[in-house]
């Protein structure tokens, strides 16, 4: 039991009152240290030990981050280790709560007049209610980033970088009562470079069509010439490769997404790079992780529709620097297919991409996590294990200080309707060897890795040689063409 200090009866009231305050703000200060100077000294002892080690911990993480940050954010992003810190943040807001309660206790609020009593009191309430309060809050969002890990980045099998990178395949498919993807609308490779994080944006457009598979897949079998049958017509695009997969699952045995394997593939096939890990984003629910981060800012080179096509235009989206858009006019921006070209709405996607890279800050992801968590698991599904999640995180901390490079195969430099893949895959090649040859530089002369990429990068997949391309025009151009390699930034200046 604590042992009591003697009555305080004989101290003058103001001199108790002031006694009483400093009790409770040691508390605050440093937990135990109004047991020590005024009650159980054992009992403070223990709540100093808790402190001391709490700090070590602390001090451990950051060093560690230091030297391993993607080793430290994976460690402490498992689902084991954020329910060890979810269990102690509410086992401490308990004890330090109950230290608070003693240091009023201490304080001997019954010799107190009647005001200066109230006074603590409601000083003592308030710092249960901020430190506990906020220690149990904490605690929530450590189990909805749990809760997170654990319903979007499952066990998939980990995947090793190819030639020094991440090849992560970003569909983003519109969804209707019980289809997400069903139909990628937007079809992106991103090529990270495992040591820098500079990436680059490779857009394949929807209409890309006689689209091959690498040897010995189903749909290589099935479609030996491309993704084409007879009477197909302008179905036989690649955007189609997902739902005809789907529709036969036969293809696949044991798949459970055959859709997104049969994507992959094509794509594997079409740029020569291997795909690491898939990312299916539902572009209807992702007006609400847009809204959930606060929206972002975009300059708009020339004004975008709201609706078109099957509906009536209800608005537009108006020209401008620096124009904050919601998630309702993000979207729109992105997908809006009214009096443009579906190159010119890839350039358009690629600057929302950018623009949600740079920024989405720290800051905003604490302040904003149970909105962001929310969104992300009704609109994200993914094959990137839980175990990779550092790794990502890192990269895109890195990936947030350099620009981002891109390509798109599309006209006029590549005709869609009768691709020449060879193109395709040179260019490719070429847009990794440009962005390698930046870190070289910036290395001094003595990267890692070499200025241009392994020459089995650009090795077509199926073998197959297609004839110079054809050249076309698209009926409304971009206003700025991604026929070549561009830096991302440059395309999304009004």
């Amino acid at each position: 039991m604590p042992q009591e200090k003697p009555d305080l009866r004989s101290l003058s009231e103001p001199v108790r009152f002031k006694r009483a305050l400093t009790l409770v703000l040691m508390t605050l200060v440093l937990p135990g240290s109004a047991q020590i100077v005024a009650g159980s000294k054992r009992a403070g002892r223990y709540a100093w030990r808790v402190v001391a080690g709490l700090i070590a911990i602390i001090v451990f993480f950051i060093l560690l981050g230091l030297i391993w940050r993607s080793g430290t954010i994976n460690l402490l992003a498992r689902p084991g280790t954020l329910r060890i810190v979810q269990v102690g943040l509410i086992v401490l807001a308990i004890g330090w709560a109950a230290l608070f309660i003693d240091a009023y206790r201490l304080g001997q609020p019954l010799t107190l007049e009647r005001n200066h009593r109230l006074t603590t009191s409601i000083l003592d309430g308030l710092m249960v209610l901020v430190v506990a309060g906020a220690l149990i809050y904490a605690s929530t969002i450590v189990n909805t980033q749990r809760d997170l890990v654990a319903s979007i980045f499952g066990n998939g099998q980990k995947s090793k970088a190819e030639h020094g990178r991440y090849n992560v395949l970003l569909l983003g498919g519109d969804s209707g009562a019980d289809r997400i993807g069903t139909r990628p609308d937007s079809i992106t490779l991103a090529s990270i470079d495992a040591d820098t994080g500079r990436t680059v944006l490779i857009g394949l457009p929807r209409n890309l069509a006689k689209v091959p598979f690498p040897a010995g897949t189903a749909m290589a079998k099935q479609f030996p010439d491309g993704f084409q049958w007879k009477n197909c017509g302008a179905e036989c695009l690649i955007n189609a490769v997902y739902t005809y997969a789907s529709n036969h699952k036969d293809l696949f045995p044991g798949d459970p997404n055959p859709g997104v394997t049969a994507t992959r593939q094509a794509v594997q096939a079409v740029t020569g790079l291997k795909v690491n890990y898939f990312v299916l984003i539902d572009l209807a629910g992702f007006r609400d992780l847009l809204d959930a981060v606060g929206g972002i800012t975009l300059d708009i080179g020339k004004r975008v529709p709201i609706g078109g096509g099957s509906s009536p235009i209800k608005g537009y989206i108006e020209a401008g620097k620096d124009r904050h858009l919601d998630g309702y006019h993000a979207l729109w921006f992105a997908r809006s297919r009214a009096e443009s070209s579906d190159y010119e709405r890839m350039a358009r996607q690629k600057c929302v991409m950018s623009a949600m890279l740079n920024q989405l800050s720290p800051q905003t992801v604490l302040t904003k996590f149970q909105g962001i968590a929310k969104a992300s698991k009704q609109v994200v599904q993914t094959d990137i294990p839980a175990g990779e999640l550092g790794t990502f995180t890192d990269l895109a901390l890195d990936a947030k200080k350099l620009p981002v490079s891109s390509f798109s195969a599309v006209p006029p430099l590549i005709h869609t309707g009768d691709p020449d893949f060879e193109l395709i895959r040179t260019k490719v090649a070429e847009a990794i060897g440009k962005s390698e040859a930046l870190d070289k530089a910036g290395s001094g002369g003595d990267g890692k890795k070499p200025s241009t990429p392994s020459s089995s990068t650009s090795k077509p997949t199926t073998g197959t040689t297609k004839k110079p391309s054809k050249t076309s025009s698209p009926s409304n151009s971009p206003t700025k063409p991604a026929t070549g390699v561009d830096d991302v930034a440059s395309i999304c200046k009004a």
